[in-house]
């Protein structure tokens, strides 16, 4: 076996045939990362020219000490729980490693320690790559503990769902009642989505500062989305989609129910009126209560809606998600919310 420096084209075809597949283990996040002074290097490697392992690393001067650390996002693209395999790479990793001036080597591999359930409970016979984890530390990695939140670079937790396969009902059938109750509350609220471009990179600026004002963190500058767009955009692994609400379409639905409903209303009363014995009494009077009670609600929502629009515009901009789509996989990195649009939880 050998180390070698692979071509793009290599290393993009291992890297997406990888079980460890991840944007971040990607060309563009390298030429990227390189905007921000790090150096990229496609380090696999080969068993009789076939490539059994490989990995982006990231490598950065360390400032006084004329030394480098280096860096493997998301870590290898290797089968941890091959020990031999494992430890050849790791073996010719560090001497790569010294051989460039580097004093250390992090990596935080893109695989699950353990399957948990929505609560954190430990799923019974669920998956986990204890043995993978166990492989790394024979070989001497250095394990920084289980932190629950974002101590280190990636996030401790993720929570997956598969939906290869499924349909959307599928999908709602295993989502909390109050979730499909929110989501379906959107639809009527007639939310939409629509992905945005690079001239309008600043509206999910906006959304995210307002978010980090509220939430205490720093938001990145504009120019880091713009420079992930540039990078990442145009070969379609960088999408944002932002939530928007028409209020004169909603306004315009509002009253089309009102109407409806007003419409029974006179319809019931005219029925009633004209032969009172055809109907029972206390039925037809609580309907219309409900009748009532139903337009009087919609016009309150209408009343509301009407004040937003003369506050902000007809067009509202609720909130944004940036997503990262590599592979098979659809990452939710980033999103955020106004204050102000709460209501509407435009997240879901």
């Amino acid at each position: 076996m050998e180390l070698v420096k692979l071509t793009e084209e290599e290393f993009r075809k291992y890297s997406l045939e990888s079980d460890q597949v991840s944007f971040h283990q990607t060309i563009e996040w390298g030429e990227l990362k390189e905007t921000n002074g790090w150096d990229m290097h496609l380090i696999g490697l080969k068993d009789n020219d076939k490539i059994v392992a490989c990995s982006l690393l990231l490598s950065k001067n360390i400032p006084f000490i004329k030394k480098k650390m280096f860096y493997a996002p998301r870590g290898f693209l290797i089968d941890y729980n091959n020990y031999e395999l494992l430890k050849e790479f790791t073996v010719r990793i560090k001497k790569y490693v010294k051989d460039n001036k580097g004093i250390f080597i992090k990596i935080d591999p893109y695989v699950s320690y353990q399957e948990r359930d929505l609560l954190g409970n430990i799923v019974e016979n669920g998956k986990n790559n204890k043995e993978g984890f166990n492989n790394l530390k024979k070989l001497g990695y250095k394990h920084f503990g289980f932190n629950l939140m974002q101590e280190e670079l990636q996030p401790r937790w993720i929570f997956v769902t598969d939906v290869y396969g499924r349909t959307i009902d599928d999908l709602m059938k295993d989502m909390d009642a109050k979730t499909r109750q929110i989501l379906r509350k959107n639809e009527r609220d007639m939310i939409k989505c629509r992905e945005i471009g690079y001239d309008e990179l600043d509206k999910f600026k906006d959304i995210m500062q307002h978010t980090g004002d509220r939430r205490n963190f720093i938001d990145r500058p504009l120019k880091y989305y713009q420079d992930m767009y540039n990078y990442l955009g145009k070969s379609g692994i960088l999408k944002i989609l932002i939530a928007e609400l028409n209020l004169d379409e909603l306004i315009g639905e509002i009253d089309k129910e009102i109407n409806e409903l007003d419409n029974e209303y006179k319809d019931k009363e005219a029925k009633y009126n004209r032969d009172p014995s055809k109907m029972n009494k206390e039925k037809y009077e609580k309907n219309q209560r409900i009748l009532l009670d139903n337009i009087e609600r919609l016009n309150k929502k209408k009343e509301h809606e009407l004040k937003l629009k003369e506050e902000n515009g007809n067009i509202l901009t609720l909130g944004g998600i940036l997503f990262l789509i590599y592979g098979d996989e659809v990452l939710s990195l980033v999103g955020g919310s106004y204050d102000k649009y709460m209501e509407f939880q435009s997240a879901y």
